[in-house]
């Protein structure tokens, strides 16, 4: 630390000359573009809306913004806000009724962009184990979902883990899926036909593509 005191005090004296300068420079400044800096900030500076709906919404606040181990005011995300034109992100928390569904999406629609939403847990992911007529099988049946975080309930770890891919998809370089990954294109559900499906030549031929690579 006195190292960089001395060197940057030689700096301000003008000292600092040819290749000493040029490294000096070289590890002080950092070169972006504006749309990087406004990302990074975005990602850095996410206002959750104060929302809940089950017994997830307990485990949210308690666990993440409230207990000193998982801090999400080290990634500038504890600031509640309860309007959500003042909000950037929703997590649904919880199962969603049939009821609910359309008060959540005014909600949605109200958020300014941009904004983003998680569905955490298993009941708003996919029904969780409520597979009836009341309850809405899967959120993203009714608004967009940027992210997915699974468990009855998810663990705190879980949940910081999956905001910390949220925040890299906000900064631009999300992380790969596991089709991406495992080159699994073509193994979708729509793609393998059925009853009620057809699927498009391209996705047959992709899914038939797929299944060649795994047999071999």
């Amino acid at each position: 630390m006195r190292e960089r005191q001395l060197r940057a005090r030689d700096m301000l004296r003008g000292d600092l000359e040819g290749e000493e300068l040029e490294r000096y420079v070289e590890q002080r400044v950092v070169m972006t573009n504006f749309e990087k800096l406004l990302d990074w900030a975005r990602a850095n500076s996410m206002f959750p809306l104060t929302f809940g709906l089950a017994c997830c919404a307990i485990e949210a606040p308690i666990a993440l913004v409230g207990s000193p181990r998982y801090d999400l005011a080290r990634f500038g995300a504890e600031v509640l806000r309860a309007s959500p034109r003042q909000a950037d992100f929703i997590i649904l928390s919880g199962r969603v009724s049939i009821k609910m569904a359309p008060i959540i999406r005014r909600l949605y629609d109200q958020m300014l962009e941009p904004k983003w939403a998680i569905s955490m847990g298993a009941c708003s992911s996919s029904g969780g184990m409520f597979a009836n007529y009341a309850v809405v099988q899967g959120a993203d049946k009714f608004m967009p979902i940027d992210l997915h975080i699974p468990g009855c309930p998810p663990r705190p770890e879980a949940v910081m883990y999956g905001f910390n891919k949220l925040q890299r998809k906000i900064m631009g370089s999300p992380d790969q899926g596991w089709r991406q990954r495992y080159n699994a294109s073509g193994t979708e559900e729509w793609a393998r036909g059925g009853v009620r499906s057809a699927p498009s030549p391209e996705a047959a031929a992709a899914y038939e593509e797929a299944r060649g690579l795994i047999r071999a």
